[in-house]
């Protein structure tokens, strides 16, 4: 792509906020207005223009805009049909990850019990469902009150959060983490390695080699990058507090 703008401002429009380039709104691939619901949002999705308008020669990265495209994503595919979304993403729920574990006389089963039985205990606890585990990979079907509740919250979510939750729920292969993910003070690293610890425990064991290491940061990489965008685009972005900072509600617990 060739740099076409000099100036990048941030206005608001029509109940949330839009980039402009030299004063020309910004439009989304689809060719859609492209208004987020936060100004939080809007200045993270305009630093993106500054710092590849910055960077040098004429020629821009197509990938240096990751929010941007987060941002399509929900205007363009998830917002014309949200519950196509949230069926995708209740199919993880149906089969997640952190429900099948190891065999309890084998060595991994000790620390996906140490990292992911907190998990779920916090989903059970927080969103009042029963989560079945076993050991194995056999389908070990969910009990249908807790689907029910499962899809009940991620109907809740706006096209925003739902866009970061198509990003976070298949890198993980869990809706539990990609949840827990939106709540306020969750560590996005942390959350990630405890979905990756079966990969990890494979490295360790046996060693991991150059490309692996890379797909796995850049995997990693994408779930952080989905987790703030939620968090960007959660209205309580814009709501400084007492110190200036600004707060990050939990997105997943407003809907509740």
């Amino acid at each position: 792509m060739k740099r076409f703008w000099n100036a990048v401002t941030v206005a608001p429009e029509d109940g949330g906020f839009r980039v402009a380039l030299d004063g020309r709104p910004l439009r989304t691939q689809g060719g859609v207005a492209q208004i987020v619901p936060t100004r939080a949002l809007a200045e993270a999705l305009a630093g993106e223009w500054r710092v590849a308008g910055a960077a040098a020669g004429d020629r821009v990265d197509p990938g240096a805009f990751p929010l941007r495209d987060l941002a399509d994503l929900a205007i363009d595919r998830i917002a014309p049909d949200r519950g196509a979304q949230v069926t995708a993403l209740l199919r993880y729920g149906e089969t997640d990850t952190l429900c099948y574990f190891a065999d309890p006389q084998e060595p991994l089963f000790a620390r996906q019990q140490a990292l992911w039985e907190p998990l779920l205990a916090a989903a059970e606890a927080r969103y009042a469902i029963r989560l079945e585990r076993i050991s194995g990979v056999v389908h070990c079907p969910q009990p249908p009150a807790t689907l029910a509740r499962l899809q009940s919250l991620l109907d809740a979510q706006d096209a925003f959060r739902l866009a970061a939750l198509a990003t976070m729920v298949p890198l993980t292969a869990s809706l539990v983490v990609g949840l827990a993910a939106l709540e306020e003070g969750a560590d996005p690293v942390r959350l990630f390695a405890a979905a990756a610890c079966e990969e990890d425990w494979q490295a360790e064991l046996w060693g991991s080699d150059e490309e692996a290491a890379r797909v796995r940061a850049a995997r990693e990489a994408a779930f952080v990058l989905a987790a703030r965008f939620a968090r960007l685009a959660d209205p309580s972005a814009d709501r400084p507090t007492d110190d200036g900072s600004q707060p990050i509600q939990s997105a997943t617990s407003r809907a509740i």
